[in-house]
């Protein structure tokens, strides 16, 4: 295309994209000046030299659950199987600058310098066994969870802990900074070195980062956050996805750790792409019924250390205060248990919990049985159900089954079988267990106890409680017990029940 005269109006107004090469750096700058403020601007002018090239927009439909695009709008997305989940998203033209990327050239993997990764105490005892140790520099880590289950509260306590060290940035897009102040205030926080910034753009955040010579990032949260590279909605697909590559970037160069904190969907799941907890470091989710005063951060993902570990906290006026010794908290103050309870010792990752298994056996009033579980998996109950009445000879087909977790926790291990079934038997029957015998081990569709992991941890959290029995599996690997402590290995669940009644 020549060079030649254009109108400015008629360029401006065409709705479309506007790339151009100008004949001289002046017209560039001007040019550049009119697309960023629009028609208003191309109004007031006559003409400028360009050599123009016109560009149509181009709009698509992206599945705000799992990123999938679509020309045209979809009901139901054929990636996720969600419905009404496609939004629509203007689709702008690619950025001629390259994305960052690290100086590097490549390495023989023999030249390169094993270090153990460095590691600071956050200050919070059950917020450092979730991380694995402590904060890792330069780790990029999710932290999603219900409304109002204390997300922004246990972040707020964490920077201040982390500020009596060094410089923290606390940006928010949700609060203001005096709303942020109020909080602190209730958490007793006065330390200088807490900055607070109520802003949401990301390219901001970082550049005040960087001007405080800030050691930690917080923001509050993704969802509420955009970048400026992108003319999209705070929260969508892809101003999720590139505020984590740029603050993936952003901490890696610079060795300093940022945490994110994130919302979640009505099924449980962090909103926006999977690719966000693929692209951060440590995925926690933190969890808790508001009726019960403590509350679980759950590691989902770690690359610096072991996942599916547990940090329990609990809600007073105050704010977050770590518990120690969990199991006390989830087990009954009585000295004899009920029909229907047993004491399971479950494992948390590498942290064994001592938790109260309740079951209420009862005569149905409906033409099905009805098996309801709080806390526990129904499918599970429904299989330890059935194992009982083929393998045990107990009968549960006219029976209504509720499971209860005691303590609002939730057990996902199969270890927990065994519990389930005693507690079972227990209601059935109307004989209390012992309450000084503690039980786990998983149930087979043949009536086997199958061995559990880590026998030996829990049996000693257990004796540590005063707990002088335990009912374990058979096979197991390793022969060594806890000494304090009476053990009774059975094969099946005609031994275990023999074994509780005896």
């Amino acid at each position: 295309m020549r060079v030649r005269q254009k109108k400015l109006l008629g360029l401006s107004e065409t709705g479309g994209i506007l790339k151009s090469r100008c004949t001289s750096v002046k017209g560039k700058a001007f040019l550049q000046r009119i697309i960023q403020c629009g028609p208003p601007l191309a109004r007031c002018c006559e003409t400028v030299r360009v050599e123009a090239v016109y560009v149509r927009s181009k709009t698509q439909y992206v599945c705000q659950q799992c990123g999938a695009a679509s020309p045209k709008w979809i009901g139901r997305c054929p990636s996720c199987q969600q419905w009404n989940t496609f939004v629509e998203e203007r689709v702008t033209a690619a950025a001629t600058d390259a994305p960052p990327s690290w100086d590097s050239t490549p390495i023989r993997f023999t030249d390169i310098t094993g270090i153990e990764t460095p590691r600071v105490s956050s200050g919070i005892t059950e917020f450092d066994r979730v991380l694995g140790g402590g904060v890792v520099a330069g780790a990029l880590t999710l932290l999603g969870g219900d409304p109002g289950v204390g997300k922004s509260t246990l972040m707020l306590d964490v920077a201040s802990h982390l500020a009596e060290s060094s410089v923290v940035l606390y940006a928010s897009g949700e609060e203001s900074a005096h709303q942020i102040k109020l909080r602190g205030e209730r958490l007793s926080i006065r330390t200088t070195d807490l900055h607070i910034y109520a802003e949401m753009s990301v390219e901001r955040i970082l550049r005040a980062a960087e001007n405080l010579n800030a050691k930690a990032v917080i923001i509050d949260s993704i969802q509420t956050t955009f970048s400026e590279k992108l003319e999209m909605a705070p929260g969508s697909i892809g101003q999720v996805r590139e505020i984590a590559s740029q603050l993936l970037f952003w901490t890696k160069k610079n060795h300093v750790p940022v945490f994110l904190i994130g919302h979640i969907t009505k099924d449980g799941a962090i909103a926006g792409p999977k690719a966000l907890e693929h692209i951060v470091d440590t995925v926690l989710y933190f969890e808790g019924p508001r009726q019960h005063p403590h509350r679980v951060v759950r590691t989902i993902k770690n690359r610096f250390g072991p996942a599916h570990e547990i940090g329990i906290f609990e809600m007073a006026s105050n704010g977050l205060k770590p518990v120690e010794k969990p199991s006390a908290l989830f087990l009954s103050q009585t000295e004899s248990l009920k029909p229907g309870s047993v004491v399971l010792c479950s494992m948390e990752g590498s942290r064994p919990l001592l938790i109260e298994i309740q079951a209420l056996v009862s005569r149905t009033h409906f033409g099905t049985p009805r098996r309801l579980a709080t806390g526990l998996d129904p499918q599970r109950l429904a299989l330890v159900a059935a194992v009982l009445e083929k393998r045990v000879g107990v009968n549960l087909w006219d029976q209504d089954i509720y499971l209860n977790v005691a303590g609002g926790l939730e057990v996902e291990e199969p270890a927990a079988d065994l519990a389930i079934a005693g507690a079972i038997l227990s209601s059935l029957f109307n004989r209390p267990a012992d309450a000084s015998t503690v039980i786990f081990g998983e149930v087979g569709l043949g009536g086997e106890i199958r061995p559990a992991m880590f026998p030996e941890i829990r049996l000693k959290e257990a004796a540590t409680l005063g707990f002088k029995r335990g009912i374990v599996p058979s096979q197991s690997a390793t022969a060594e017990w806890h000494s304090a402590m009476e053990t009774i290995r059975v094969r099946d669940l005609r031994e275990a029940q023999e074994a509780m009644f005896a």
